[in-house]
């Protein structure tokens, strides 16, 4: 007797799995169509505006630095970061035609890693269009721009991870509202634009953690305009200052138990400036500052949160501790020079 072994399934002779497949191969090739062009459309609206910014230490020195960075107006005022230009005299920005421009600074921020440079021409230069950093929506398609290791024009596509992250910049003060991705960067891509699938830029790349692997970040570009324009307008950033120097620490349990704190954590005081604002508000060495109006005082990060620039010849009521007694005092910030 002859047995005839057949499988179970055979898509080759089968006509419903055929069309099945053939309808599955044209779903997954529409959506990878569609994928692609969006990023070939953005890769081909914004590459024109990215650029190549190289730093030296004099106008005869050898290229000592390289990043990226993005043109945002047509006169050629450009965004980077703060760390890629801010130690060097000589900047030259490269466009992705070729041409060279001998670039100024305009001002940085080491605070948000923000620069603005300006290079000149008769001729209007290629720009990006800046989107609105308050619309992200973590998921959403995240693509990087700029020239990792010289590599001009590099293009790397991921999502939005997250929102509203807390960095520390290069000075140590923490960046707030960072957008994280991971959109690949590497080095040389500090500055340049991080887009989304409309062609806008959404932020500013700042950093990436070794060796994590999709752990990079982004300076939003809500900030990032307000930085630039402040730059621009008066070629410093304006921030509060108080003239104290402390340290973060934690109140013995005892203590928060007998003066019923709300919270264990503060700032103590340990050097005060001459005719500071600090000083002038009666600020003490020793004194441990829990709070600032309605806010938690937990450590610096907490401080410099509460004194933004607004508050700048405002009057604030600070919450310290002194002695085991809890005090009030009137402090008016003044601006950092």
């Amino acid at each position: 007797m002859q047995t005839i072994l057949s499988p179970i399934s055979d898509e080759s002779s089968n006509p419903l799995n055929q069309s099945g497949s053939t309808t599955s191969q044209a779903t997954d090739d529409n959506l990878l169509d569609a994928y692609s062009k969006t990023v070939v459309s953005v890769a081909e609206q914004v590459s024109a505006a990215v650029v190549s910014v190289e730093v030296k230490t004099d106008d005869f020195g050898q290229r000592t630095g390289k990043g990226s960075g993005f043109i945002f107006s047509e006169d050629g005022y450009i965004l980077t970061n703060s760390h890629v230009v801010s130690r060097f005299s000589r900047i030259d920005v490269v466009l992705s035609d070729g041409r060279v421009f001998k670039a100024k600074l305009i001002g940085d921020d080491p605070d948000t890693d923000i620069a603005v440079l300006k290079i000149s021409s008769f001729d209007p230069f290629p720009t990006v269009s800046l989107g609105d950093s308050d619309s992200v929506r973590v998921g959403q398609l995240a693509i990087a721009i700029g020239n990792p290791y010289g590599f001009q024009c590099t293009v790397t596509t991921g999502v939005v991870s997250a929102l509203g992250r807390s960095i520390r910049s290069q000075n140590g003060r923490l960046m707030d509202n960072v957008i994280q991705t991971d959109a690949a960067l590497n080095p040389g891509n500090s500055g340049g634009p991080l887009v989304s699938s409309a062609g806008k830029v959404i932020g500013v790349n700042t950093a990436l953690i070794f060796p994590a692997q999709g752990l990079c970040f982004a300076t939003a570009i809500n900030t990032a305009k307000d930085i630039a324009n402040d730059l621009i307008v008066d070629g410093k950033i304006k921030r509060a200052y108080l003239g104290l120097q402390g340290q973060d620490i934690k109140i013995p349990r005892l203590a928060v138990a007998a003066m019923g704190l709300q919270t264990n954590r503060g700032l103590i005081v340990l050097a005060l400036e001459d005719g500071s604002p600090a000083k002038k508000a009666g600020l003490k060495w020793g004194d441990v500052i829990i709070g600032c109006n309605d806010q938690k005082i937990k450590g610096f990060d907490d401080l410099h949160k509460a004194f933004t620039r607004e508050s700048i010849g405002k009057s604030y009521s600070l919450t310290i501790l002194r002695s085991l007694k809890k005090l009030h005092l009137n402090i008016v910030p003044g601006e950092k020079n």
